[in-house]
């Protein structure tokens, strides 16, 4: 990569995710150089002046409205723009109105010569992500998706919460499309280094049937939940393109669940999910390989089967 600026990030799209990203990363203190990109000038005018009134109580950094031509140097550009989900509405019904809105915005970063990594939060991610490869001809380990990290952090969290410890000791994954179909990866989870059904054993858990269920269902639903009780998330989101950003630009080699382009994991080819990744300061460095029981294997192959339906329809 050459002529980047490692200390600057571009957001394309202030909408809530968007704006709630800026924040975010506005206090991480990651970045020197924050340009905010909107269809609606005044908007991106409005969350860059509101965000830097607050830059006294944190570390020194430009943030201002700009355009595609202020990107050209940035070492990531996000990419938050889309209709957002709507009560009673599934990620994948976004599709084809988010991909038409990603055929302006790719080739406007393709044509400026960009080196950095194109981070994909809007939904349906994974197939925007497959979509921002196609039109942006990058390589493929610079663009991805935010895919199911906030998913992962929810089960986390959720585990932290039924057995009582800290999320942060938990280590589980949701893999699979960010959506409907995801899974939970049982098989592999453990509570700093204990499997998963001993440690529910040591806390009085014994119906381990029956609590991963709910757990798992709580997880898929909770998006749902939180856009039926005020209209929109975001601040779990930006928490995620938080950490994402932390991974790259301190170089720190983080394994992420984040939605890139399978070639023959799982029997799955050419089609952007999530599985667990190590991710740089040049974006994806390889693929982790995660055991999973025959179960979770055909779960996860039926994930990328409803995501290669969805993408056969769409017109790239």
């Amino acid at each position: 990569m050459e002529c980047i600026n490692i200390r600057k990030v571009a957001i394309v799209g202030c909408g809530f995710v968007g704006s709630a990203s800026a924040f975010a990363l506005m206090e991480s203190g990651l970045f020197s150089e924050m340009v905010l990109i909107d269809a609606d000038k005044d908007r991106a005018e409005g969350e860059a002046l509101d965000i830097a009134h607050g830059l006294p109580f944190a570390k020194p950094m430009q943030i201002y409205a700009g355009n595609y031509d202020d990107i050209t140097d940035a070492a990531i550009v996000i990419v938050t723009a889309g209709a957002g989900q709507k009560p009673g509405e599934t990620r994948l019904d976004l599709v084809k109105k988010n991909v038409e809105i990603y055929k302006n915005i790719i080739p406007e970063i393709a044509k400026r010569q960009f080196d950095g990594i194109i981070l994909v939060v809007s939904n349906p991610v994974d197939i925007l992500t497959y979509t921002a490869v196609k039109l942006s001809g990058l390589p493929e380990h610079r663009v991805f998706g935010s895919g199911t990290v906030l998913d992962s952090a929810r089960l986390k969290y959720e585990l932290g919460e039924h057995l009582g410890v800290d999320s942060r000791s938990v280590h589980a994954f949701i893999l699979g499309e960010h959506g409907d179909s995801e899974i939970a990866a049982w098989s592999s989870a453990n509570v700093s280094g204990v499997p998963l059904n001993r440690f529910c054993e040591m806390r009085g858990y014994f119906d381990h049937t029956q609590n991963m269920k709910e757990i798992a269902d709580n997880v898929k639903n909770s998006a749902y939940e939180i856009i039926n009780k005020k209209k929109a998330t975001y601040y779990g989101i930006a928490m995620s393109v938080r950490r994402i950003c932390e991974a790259v630009v301190l170089d720190q080699k983080s394994i992420l669940p984040v939605s890139s382009i399978q070639h023959g994991n799982f029997g799955i080819e050419n089609i952007s999910l999530s599985m667990p990744a190590i991710v740089g300061r040049f974006g994806i460095e390889g693929q982790v390989p995660i055991s999973l029981n025959s179960e979770e294997t055909a779960a996860l192959q039926d994930s990328a089967r409803r995501l290669q339906d969805i993408i056969s329809t769409v017109e790239l």
